[in-house]
């Protein structure tokens, strides 16, 4: 039977049901949103899914609740949310209808499960505490997503209904976009993974074009390669790779001298016609040719002995 109804609670609202309309909506486009408490629309039907309310976890029923006891969990023990939920049963679609390729969709889904769903599962749950983002715990996206209730003296009558609406339009702005972004690691991952069969044992790896390339070097184990060279336009780079996600320290750094420099300095510095720019940080260098930034890199490959 057709989806005509999608049904989540009313009153104020929480990251986990915004996140989780992001995804039906995608894939019901013609159903109904409605937010209320009424037993006669929280109570299972062919043509409703509801979300966050009604006190019972059941997807045949399409019912997808996590605060009765016992509650939802994860294999592993750790609590759902409806958005976990919601996920678990309808995220593959979600990635289909997002055009993610037929051989990516599990993958993907299991990264944004790991990366987005689940920290909002445990924040929802009380399993996290919002402290862990220090400072910028008022910065993540359940704290900036409840930022957009209506304040208390709003009386509008539709204002938490408005305000929800204007929830699930900026959340779906950043779920699309981590989706997009998990997709193109995963296209990015094979054309990395040849260029680093082309490069050998050499510590220099050519990209015909910049992408996001550490996953590759993990998982083909390239700990050998310092460097990476790309095109930008009509001139080419040469940057660093971090040890980690979790810091700026490099592999190798480019020379010291060449920090801060630019232009004829940077010629003079590197012994290299045509170089034009190295940050001062020391993780990227610019030349005006192919040639020349393959030239700068043999240099500080050179330079670290």
């Amino acid at each position: 039977m057709t989806i005509t109804h999608l049904v989540t609670h009313s009153g104020g609202f929480h990251a986990d049901e915004v996140l989780s309309s992001v995804i039906l909506t995608r894939l019901f486009p013609q159903a109904e949103l409605r937010r209320c408490r009424d037993r006669q629309w929280i109570t299972p039907a062919a043509d409703k899914i509801i979300y966050d309310v009604g006190g019972d976890y059941n997807a045949e029923a399409q019912i997808f609740d996590h605060h009765q006891r016992p509650n939802p969990l994860r294999e592993d023990g750790q609590p759902f949310s409806s958005f976990g939920l919601i996920w678990a049963h309808y995220g593959r679609d979600y990635l289909v209808a997002m055009q993610v390729p037929a051989e990516d969709v599990e993958v993907i889904h299991a990264a944004f499960d790991a990366k987005f769903v689940l920290p909002i599962d445990l924040l929802d749950n009380g399993a996290m505490e919002p402290s862990v983002a220090g400072p910028l715990s008022i910065l993540t996206l359940p704290a900036l997503l409840g930022s957009l209730k209506p304040v208390f003296d709003d009386t509008s009558p539709t204002a938490e209904d408005d305000a929800f609406v204007t929830a699930v339009g900026v959340a779906r702005g950043f779920v699309e976009a981590l989706v997009r972004n998990l997709a193109a690691k995963s296209r990015a991952q094979g054309i990395v993974m040849e260029a680093i069969a082309t490069a050998g044992t050499s510590p220099i790896l050519e990209l015909p074009m910049g992408m996001p390339f550490r996953s590759a070097l993990d998982k083909a184990g390239a700990d050998h390669i310092l460097f990476v060279v790309t095109p930008r336009g009509e001139d080419w780079t040469l940057g660093g790779i971090k040890i980690s996600n979790d810091t700026f320290d490099q592999r190798a750094d480019l020379p010291a001298a060449w920090a801060g420099l630019t232009d004829a300095d940077l010629e003079a510095a590197s012994g290299v016609k045509g170089a034009k720019f190295c940050h001062n940080a020391r993780f990227i260098a610019v030349a005006n040719s192919r040639d020349a930034i393959m030239e700068m890199a043999q240099v500080a490959v050179k330079e670290l002995g």
